[in-house]
């Protein structure tokens, strides 16, 4: 679907090194490829344990897993809002993301120099939080000027509750809050959603912690979890490092060999890649068949005809009904054929709210 989670961080925090890691992730689970479509932007593939049991079970000629696009942003330096560093592009390229994964360090070790001396990761969270902050205050404050003045003139009753928005949000921002902190009723939210403000991004704050805290953290794992207590936010423990050595490993039995002895289930940036996923409001369904099995990315709470529509615009046009059968009946029954039989396929029509891991099948006429 062409949405992206950018990855920030300051310089030496781990963020590269991750977003290395990520590209070999295809061997954390399934041969499935990564590729490059710019020097700093991975499509990645989601490690999904249902594709690979559909996989075995159908055994098709084909199989497409979902993707993230993942970007590797350029490190941030203090002033960045007001274009030091590579502040604008920096800012830029948050603007065109939609949502953020913010690396921060939170490990101990003399021989990486952190930029501001010391490691101190809520200290790190603050200056990135601060600059994006900034600029948003700016956007705030010019929006302002202009919806105040179709308020007054226009009666609209939209351009009013927007001001009231604008308002909360530049008195959250004037305090150091980021703007997902501030809480909006339904109408508010509707009318502030095209604002696309960097501090109301849904944010996933990843912990790179060295070898002997990956399994239990820190204390400085403690300290950010209760800084971003009000922030509506993730938490994840990675170690970029551990990860880095994982991806170097040929097989998939010599990687799940190395989790084991660290006492982990599975590879971090498998945690990564779903959350990841979960941020953008994303969820799968699945279309089997022998020719090809492949997992449809579509958003949370969309309805049958628009989730057709992901396939070809043909099939929202001239969308009929949808035949659903549900993943774990469809796992259980192991065919379309034998479901149907137990009476376990549903027909919907175009007010079906797709579920995660729903077995689709449209029907349509154009």
């Amino acid at each position: 679907m062409g949405l992206q989670c950018g990855i920030v961080g300051l310089p030496n925090v781990g963020k590269s090194t991750l977003f290395n890691c990520l590209s070999n992730a295809k061997a954390q689970s399934a041969n499935f490829p990564f590729c490059t479509i710019e020097p700093n932007v991975g499509v990645i593939t989601v490690p999904d344990e249902r594709l690979n049991k559909l996989v075995e079970l159908v055994q098709p000629q084909n199989v497409v897993p979902a993707v993230v696009e993942i970007v590797d942003i350029a490190g941030l330096v203090k002033g960045a809002s007001k274009g030091e560093g590579l502040g604008n592009k920096f800012l830029s390229n948050i603007r065109e993301t939609d949502a953020i994964i913010h690396v921060l360090r939170c490990f101990d070790d003399d021989n990486i120099v952190h930029v501001d001396g010391s490691v101190d990761p809520v200290r790190d969270k603050e200056i990135i939080d601060t600059e994006l902050q900034l600029k948003d205050l700016e956007t705030v404050e010019i929006r302002l000027q202009k919806e105040e003045k179709r308020a007054m003139t226009g009666g609209d009753a939209n351009a009013k509750r927007l001001v009231e928005v604008l308002h909360l949000y530049k008195d959250a921002l004037e305090k150091g809050q980021s703007v997902r902190t501030v809480v909006l009723d339904e109408l508010q939210q509707e009318v502030a959603r095209d604002l696309q403000l960097l501090t109301n991004k849904p944010i996933l704050y990843v912990c790179n912690v060295d070898e002997a805290s990956v399994v239990s953290g820190n204390q400085y794992v403690n300290a950010v979890r209760e800084a971003v207590k009000g922030e509506q936010a993730e938490v994840l423990v990675i170690g970029a490092g551990i990860e880095a050595d994982i991806a170097e490993l040929e097989t998939y039995e010599e990687k799940q060999i190395f989790l084991e002895d660290l006492g982990l289930k599975e590879a971090g940036v498998n945690k990564l890649i779903r959350t990841a996923y979960h941020l953008l409001n994303l969820q799968t369904y699945f279309t089997a068949g022998p020719k090809e099995v492949r997992a449809w990315t579509f958003r949370k709470g969309m309805k049958a005809p628009q989730t057709a529509g992901i396939i070809h615009s043909d099939f929202e046009k001239g969308f009929i009904r949808a035949e659903v059968i549900k993943y774990d009946d469809f796992i259980h029954y192991g065919s379309e054929t034998k479901c149907k039989e137990a009476g376990k396929m549903s027909v919907e029509g175009k007010d079906y709210v797709v579920q995660d891991g729903d077995m689709m099948n449209f029907r349509f006429n154009v």
